[in-house]
């Protein structure tokens, strides 16, 4: 697969400025669909065959960007490169809509096979970066995990900073956190950006905890792949209808714990992100008089990996336009 990472951040920086002009308007649908809207438009325009495997959901309740669907320029065209693509058109929906910090649009791209097919439930996760890499068990107790990264990282575990979704579901998890003497950043939604985060020195976070989205949980394993990081994951199963969507999907252990190479095992993996709103990792999107100032992340697995973070000019069709040095 030839490099399509220049392709990759167009689309999620389109869908970063649509969904920045809806900022702080209220309504999740509007901002959620702006997002789609532009990811969609500008992927039709990209030289491929994409297939969408993880997405906004079932034909059914999903008008685009749905799971199946054909996304690119070259839909049927019998030499098209074939992609497979995770997308999360805006992750963190309320956080656009109320102009709260760390909201990004994220698209991840491999070769056929490449990224699991992982159905729309809750996943219990533990992600860490590069030094805790092999430390974590995601069935260990709390306090284990939490001295295993602190030696890693050779510092105490009172120095340690674990972001955690604030759900209820997770109230033993904070005290369990708390008691082991580790400090917390709870959040209210986000955590496949505090995932990646994780996985970056310098974001001032060392590991997540907690259950999220299976889909999320897919996309942070594809951009561990590329930073070196770390991920373990476990889907929880809700009800008997979960279970059975589970195994008509190919999943009959419902129990597996999936680690970072199962949950994203292509060879050719591509991850981008564009900041939305300003967080730990990314800038949000700026509007000026010359132009829209997007800020993003563009990672590739492949030989030689890269990771490149982009701040990029969108210019006004203007002929007194100019551009600003910092």
């Amino acid at each position: 697969m030839f490099d399509l990472s220049l392709e990759v951040l167009r689309v999620v920086e389109d869908a970063a400025v649509a969904s920045a002009r809806t900022m702080g308007m209220g309504d999740p649908e509007i901002a959620d669909r702006a997002a789609v809207e532009a990811m969609r438009s500008c992927l039709d325009t990209t030289p491929i065959e994409g297939t969408i495997v993880i997405g906004e959901g079932e034909r059914d309740q999903a008008p685009m960007l749905f799971i199946g669907e054909k996304v690119g320029a070259h839909k049927d065209h019998p030499d098209a490169l074939r992609v497979d693509i995770a997308v999360d058109p805006l992750e963190g929906t309320n956080l656009c809509f109320t102009g709260g910090a760390g909201a990004i649009t994220v698209l991840a791209a491999s070769e056929e096979g490449g990224l699991l097919h992982a159905p729309d439930c809750y996943m219990e996760k533990i992600v860490v970066g590069p030094a805790a890499k092999g430390a974590v068990d995601l069935e260990a107790p709390v306090k284990h995990n939490l001295k295993a990264i602190a030696r890693r990282l050779q510092r105490g575990v009172d120095d340690l900073v674990v972001v955690v979704l604030d759900r209820p579901r997770h109230q033993q998890l904070i005290a369990d956190i708390r008691d082991a003497g580790s400090r917390i950043r709870l959040i209210s939604d986000g955590d496949l950006s505090a995932g990646i985060a994780a996985a970056v020195a310098g974001t001032g976070v060392h590991a997540v905890m907690g259950s999220g989205g299976a889909p999320e949980g897919v996309l942070t394993a594809a951009a561990l792949r590329c930073l070196n990081g770390e991920i373990q994951g476990r889907l929880v199963v809700r009800d008997s209808a979960q279970r059975e969507r589970m195994q008509a999907m190919g999943i009959h252990d419902t129990g597996k714990i999936y680690m970072t190479q199962e949950l994203a095992p292509g060879r050719h993996i591509i991850f981008a992100a564009s900041g939305v709103t300003d967080g730990n990792l990314l800038q949000g999107v700026r509007f000026t008089g010359d132009g829209v100032h997007t800020q993003s992340i563009v990672m590739t697995s492949y030989p030689p990996p890269r990771v490149r973070f982009i701040d990029t000019v969108h210019l006004e069709n203007r002929p007194d336009v100019k551009v600003r040095f910092r």
